[in-house]
């Protein structure tokens, strides 16, 4: 080969090693690090959040310029992880289990998860935590859920359930007996149960939904029939209603001025062989997004808390009571007249001053607009729990739908109901007014759930249960 042809060919392969191997490699990748492949709809901030990192010890890892061009199936180190190997994923935490379950769940030692995670208590892992774990694609089974009774050894239960000690504390990677409790689930070797780990056999499945201020949450569980189950979330007790043949549930307003934050959701109750258990798991509530009205002069004696304490000490206690019936059935419908369906002076949550004060009021229901004299509907079956005049809500009127849910109808010119009546959806119960703390005519409408105001607009779109 002739000197020329000899140097293009050594610009060729200068020019070559100069040349990326493609999307899929991390740039200063190394081989004890984890990586994590970047899926369709990633965003660099997105992805640090998830992982628990910063993005900029994200960008340096990896050399980013641009952190806008990211590529689907491009490679990422996740700093902070060094001497772990494999592919990273996140999924997200369901309510029913501990860092122990977990552990089992991924067939990831709790050690490893804790640093994965950068994990400082088993606290940490609320419902909704996005989790970090290692990508398993062929993961063995989980085995099925037992409880550990009480007078129960280890070993006994070991037996009842056709294997060792030996293989029972290897299976649930413990050093010893003596560190499980009556009351506490662990795995047996066989069938691939996948429900809650922290929780026992006979609950199948959690599901957690609406902690958002102002919306109703909703607390759905499958399980064997026969559970009895208590629970409570806020400082509110959750009532349980049977939904169907193995489905319980429970309906619980989130108030519209709640503190964001972690709360720590908390079940109990009683199985059906008789057995108690108790279970609690930290939950997010997030914020609502709320308008603020303009400033509002009203008669000073509508604010006095002589007479806005009682009344709505009042209002609370009729809004708490519980009955086991249910009578509503599918979404409320509107309670006025067509043409104000979507006229609303003032929506729910919405943040309020009154006389100059601060903005620390809410509105508790939604305003439809409306002449004096116009018709009010109810907006589901029930039964009349309060129909009559008080000072702040004007002449109005509560409806008791069952399970904890009741609507109330406000500032009415007349009421055309009593207590104890039973009304139908849509029936006709009262005439829009202007009386109470009002600046003119129209309807306030509430929805309330467990004792707590939610905002009307999820029950007239949104079937609950």
């Amino acid at each position: 080969m002739n000197k020329f042809w000899l140097r293009v060919l050594s610009i060729f392969i200068l020019f070559s090693s100069l040349l990326p191997t493609g999307n899929v490699q991390a740039q200063n990748a190394s081989t004890t690090s984890p990586i994590y492949i970047v899926q369709e709809g990633d965003y660099l901030e997105d992805i640090a959040y998830r992982f628990h990192v910063s993005q900029s010890d994200l960008v340096n890892a990896n050399g980013i310029v641009n952190t806008d061009q990211l590529s689907v199936g491009q490679q990422l180190v996740i700093p902070e992880l060094e001497g772990i190997q494999g592919i990273l994923t996140t999924v997200n935490v369901p309510f029913g289990e501990t860092l122990q379950s977990l552990s089992l769940r991924f067939h990831l030692s709790v050690d490893m998860l804790e640093r994965l995670n950068h994990l400082t208590s088993p606290n940490e892992l609320y419902t909704g935590y996005s989790l970090v774990i290692l990508q398993n694609d062929n993961p063995p089974s989980q085995g099925k859920r037992v409880t550990l009774g009480e007078d129960q050894s280890l070993l006994e239960l070991a037996v009842l359930n056709d294997t060792n000690l030996w293989t029972l504390l290897a299976s649930n990677q413990l050093v010893s007996s003596s560190v499980v409790i009556p009351g506490d689930v662990v795995r047996t070797p066989g069938e691939n149960d996948a429900g809650p780990g922290g929780l026992p056999s006979t609950i199948t499945s959690v599901s957690v939904s609406g902690l958002i201020q102002g919306q109703t949450a909703e607390i759905q569980i499958e399980g064997a029939e026969g559970l009895s189950i208590i629970g409570s979330v806020m400082e509110r007790t959750l009532n349980f209603f049977v939904d169907s043949d193995n489905g319980y549930i429970a309906l619980q307003g989130v108030h519209a001025m709640v503190q964001p934050g972690l709360y720590p959701l908390a079940l109990s109750g009683n199985l059906p062989d008789g057995s108690s258990f108790t279970f609690s798991q930290d939950v997010l509530v997030f914020a609502g997004d709320f308008l603020y009205d303009q400033p509002l002069l009203v008669d000073p004696a509508t604010l006095d808390p002589e007479t806005t304490v009682p009344e709505d000490s009042t209002w609370s206690e009729l809004s708490s009571q519980v009955s086991s019936d249910k009578f509503w059935r599918g979404v409320f419908s509107i309670p006025v007249e067509p043409a104000y369906a979507e006229c609303y002076p003032s929506r729910f949550g919405s943040r309020r001053s009154y006389n100059g004060s601060d903005y620390s009021y809410f509105h508790t229901g939604l305003d439809y607009c409306g002449q004096i004299g116009d018709p009010i509907y109810a907006a589901g079956a029930g039964e009349v729990v309060f129909a009559g005049p008080l000072t702040v809500r004007g002449n109005a009127t509560m409806i008791d739908h069952g399970w904890g849910i009741f609507t109330a109808y406000m500032h009415q010119s007349e009421i055309l109901v009593n207590v104890g009546d039973h009304v139908e959806q849509g029936q006709l119960i009262g005439r829009v007014g202007d009386t109470g703390r009002v600046q003119g005519p129209h309807l306030h409408f509430e929805v309330l759930v467990g004792g707590v105001q939610v905002n009307p607009l999820e029950w007239l779109a949104q079937v609950f249960p």
